[in-house]
Formats: structure tokens, C-alpha cells, sequence
């Protein structure tokens, strides 16, 4: 729904739909969890984050971020297998293997898609051009779309190994824009971010003065009293599918 309401835009009058692809579209939390199993498996049951999965994600989530902030040029799937060795310290863990590293490294293409994710985006693209922007590789991007978002069909990719940076970087988003108006020739007030992500999307799309989308995918009031000020987004819905109804209604009407 409509949350901005100072802002006069309408769903139909964006070309263009830019996602965040993690944490929006793909489950990455329950992927990530899921395939973090080897190593929990060794946490003692005395450990305070035994089972304890929010902890867990919220510790591993702090690591990735300091490693965009001081390795920008990493590879994702190096930059996972980095994090993941982290994170047994992080939490007293013998060191992995590096082929256990690895492995966990390039699990990206078995993370599994929200339920509404790909009837949503095909819906969508009926009436937007859809565009990726996310912090991943070209590699493991591409296991994505033979896998949980296979069949959907976007019109660009851009993903941090190609843009030299991870968000919440502004070069990210400034990549987009430039991009989309060259290759696509969509202006940036014709483009509609659309993502989870507060603090790696939405503060960056109010310092661009992109109009932006949050699906917050059962996140609420709590979460965003940390970013007050510093999001703007003019629609919040639940889910994808959720966005995609809304934005038939309108092109209805």
C-alpha cells in the first residue's frame, strides 16, 4: 500500500522495476541458514546460539558487511567463503576446511525462492522492464536463474563484480541509473526500486532521490525505527505477489 502519501507518483508511472535480488525475491536467510548446517552442526548444546537462528543470521549478516565495506572488489562467492570461516571464530569454531569453505561459497544457486517471487515477476513484466541490482557474481547469479528464478525473464543484470563495489555503495545505484538510461532508455525518475533491504538499499535510493518500493517481508514498525530519516519509500507491501496485485489494479483502473 500507499504509505507516502505527500509523494503524488502512481505505480504506473515508473518503466522500470529495480530489485534487489537477496532477501527480496530469494530466501537468502533460510539459504544461508541452510547450508550453514555443517558448521552449526559443531556448536556444543550449551552454546547461547544453539538453534538460535535470528543470532545466528544477524552475526553472519555483520561480517559479510564489514567484508563489502573493506574488500569491495571480492568476489561474492570468495567473499562467502570468507565470511563463513568468520563466522567459526565469531562463534569459537575450529577453522573449516577450505573445500568446506568453498563449498558454502558457492551454495548462492541452492538458496530457495520466496513462494510469490516468480508468478509476481512475471506478472510484472507485463506492464515494467525488470532489472537486477544486487551485491553477487556473475557465476553464481546465473545459478539463480537456471534455478529458483528460472522462466523469468529480466532485461539487465548488474551485479557488484561488474560494478566494482557493494551496496550500499552509491556507485552501485548511480551504475543503474546511468546504465538504464543508456541501454534501456529509462530516465531515473521512471525507475522504481524495489527492495527488502533498508540499510543496503533504501537509505542509498533516498540519497539518489530514487522512488522506492519496500517489501518488507514480515519485518515491521520495530525494525524501521532504526532508519528514521534516513528511508523515504512511497510503498510497503508484504510480498511480491502483494506488489504485483497492487500495480494490476492500478494499470486496471
Amino acid at each position: 500500500m500507499k504509505v507516502r502519501t505527500t509523494d503524488p507518483k502512481s505505480l504506473t508511472d515508473f518503466k522500470l522495476l529495480a530489485f534487489d535480488c537477496f532477501g527480496t525475491l530469494v530466501d537468502w536467510q533460510s539459504g544461508i541458514y541452510d547450508e550453514m548446517h555443517p558448521l552449526l552442526g559443531r556448536l556444543p548444546s550449551s552454546h547461547p546460539l544453539k538453534d538460535d537462528r535470528a543470532s545466528i543470521i544477524k552475526r553472519f549478516n555483520e561480517i559479510e558487511v564489514s567484508i563489502f565495506a573493506s574488500k569491495p572488489t571480492l568476489k561474492y562467492s570468495s567473499l562467502l567463503s570468507e565470511a563463513y570461516i568468520k563466522l567459526a571464530g565469531a562463534l569459537d569454531l575450529p577453522t573449516p576446511t577450505e573445500p568446506e569453505a568453498d563449498a558454502f561459497g558457492a551454495s548462492v544457486g541452492k538458496w530457495p525462492v520466496f513462494p510469490d517471487t516468480v508468478e509476481a515477476l512475471k506478472q510484472l513484466k507485463k506492464r515494467y522492464k525488470l532489472v537486477i541490482l544486487s551485491n553477487v557474481d556473475k557465476k553464481s547469479f546465473a545459478q539463480v536463474l537456471k534455478s529458483a528464478l528460472a522462466g523469468v525473464e529480466f532485461d539487465a543484470v548488474y551485479v557488484a563484480e561488474e560494478i566494482g563495489s557493494y551496496k550500499p555503495d552509491l556507485k552501485n545505484f548511480q551504475y543503474l541509473v546511468t546504465h538504464a538510461r543508456d541501454e534501456l532508455g529509462v530516465q531515473m525518475e521512471q525507475i522504481l526500486m524495489t527492495a527488502h533491504g533498508l540499510d543496503s538499499d533504501h537509505v542509498s535510493a533516498m540519497k539518489m532521490g530514487m522512488t522506492s518500493v519496500w517489501i518488507s517481508r514480515g519485518e515491521g514498525d520495530q525494525e524501521l525505527k532504526a532508519f528514521e530519516g534516513k528511508v523515504a519509500f512511497t510503498w510497503r507491501f508484504d510480498s511480491m505477489g502483494a506488489m504485483a496485485a497492487a500495480a494490476e489494479k492500478e494499470f486496471g483502473k
